[in-house]
């Protein structure tokens, strides 16, 4: 919530960070990005295999139905932002590619924020569904810098999405195999 996460991509920057809480504030424009007083806001929780797409669209009515609500009675005062501003940058391409030696939460993050890749055989995977709090043994696991991950669910370059035990069969992965390569 402001002013933390100002800027092009609040919801990845929450979601990257692993923060547990963001949310919608309503406010007052100013010719500074997002540095509005504020007349409402509402805060929201993470949840912990949320997509930032899933977050985005959860955000969007709650704040829907905020508005709603603020211009059904008159306006309040809007009070003034408080504390130090986080400034969200836009997410470069880079940061979707997913480094094996980060901590499994770290990758799982990447993963959550929506079009994240590896490679394979020096061929592009996306990984659009991963878990590393719960390995089922459905997946495809994958070490990382501590911990497994399991992949879910993937995408070959030029190929359509398919759960990634159906790739892994296909693309003939051997257990404990690594990828990035």
């Amino acid at each position: 919530m402001l002013p933390r996460w100002r800027g092009a991509a609040p919801v990845e920057r929450a979601v990257l960070a692993g923060d547990a809480t963001t949310g919608v504030c309503l406010m007052a424009l100013e010719e500074t990005l997002d540095t509005g007083p504020i007349y409402a806001c509402d805060e929201v929780e993470i949840g912990r295999d949320q997509t930032a797409g899933q977050l985005r669209r959860h955000l969007t009515d709650v704040g829907t139905a905020m508005l709603v609500d603020l211009l059904a009675h008159p306006l309040p005062v809007p009070v003034p932002q408080e504390g130090e501003p986080t400034y969200a940058a836009k997410i470069e391409p880079e940061e979707r590619h997913l480094d094996w030696s980060r901590p499994a939460e770290e990758v799982e993050r990447v993963v959550r924020i929506g079009d994240a890749w590896t490679t394979h055989r020096s061929r592009r995977l996306k990984v659009h569904r991963a878990c590393a709090h719960e390995i089922t043994g459905r997946g495809v696991v994958v070490p990382t810098g501590s911990g497994p991950i399991e992949l879910l669910e993937v995408q070959p370059e030029g190929k359509p999405r398919l759960p990634a035990a159906d790739w892994a069969r296909g693309a003939r992965w051997e257990e404990g195999g690594r990828l990035g390569s």
